[in-house]
């Protein structure tokens, strides 16, 4: 058998941390997709960026998104055996949104992506992030997830992502575009 392939998917269905299968089209299994795919548009935007310091946070933060994947994938009985990731990591995303709200001042409203390409892959990031985050509430609201992490990591993640997003954006000697247009003063 292929490295790369297992054909046991291919009835449609994806096997669990722990006994037993679900529908790929499961909430579940969205919420796994959607955190695959928040860990991807991070790597995107760890692959673009010209920072070594925010490519060590994204690689972090891709490590503490497979521990979450691991947590939705699993059963409930093997749940708490794949709850690695703690609180102080949701403590550790806002210092280090603190740590760039020093070093960048605030927009003065709405931003639109696409400033540098560091910075729209960090808000594609961003946005991903907020879907799993709503996939992931689905779960939580199910009771498919009893972790106390999980919502308020994700959600920490999406601001620090915005952070970033502002800091690549500085960094590449860009000024970040609003949404709605500034007359002279800086007022809309």
């Amino acid at each position: 058998m292929s490295p790369f392939y297992t054909r046991t998917g291919d009835d449609g269905a994806t096997g669990l941390l722990g006994e037993g299968r679900l529908p790929k089209y499961h909430p579940r299994m969205e919420a796994l997709g959607a955190l695959d795919e928040a860990s991807a548009a991070l790597g995107l935007a760890r692959a673009l960026s010209q920072s070594a310091q925010t490519k060590s946070i994204l690689v972090e933060a891709q490590r503490d998104l497979y521990a979450l994947m691991a947590e939705a994938a699993a059963t409930p009985e093997n749940a708490p055996r794949f709850r690695t990731v703690s609180l102080a990591r949701v403590h550790w995303l806002e210092s280090q949104a603190d740590a760039v709200a020093a070093r960048v001042p605030a927009p003065g409203g709405f931003i639109l992506p696409g400033d540098s390409p560091a910075g729209a892959a960090l808000s594609l990031a961003r946005t991903v992030v907020r879907r799993a985050e709503r996939r992931a509430a689905e779960l939580v609201e199910r009771g498919e997830v009893t972790g106390d992490v999980m919502l308020p990591y994700l959600n920490r993640l999406s601001s620090l992502c915005f952070a970033l997003e502002l800091e690549a954006n500085h960094e590449a000697g860009k000024e970040t575009s609003l949404a709605k247009k500034t007359k002279p003063g800086g007022k809309p």
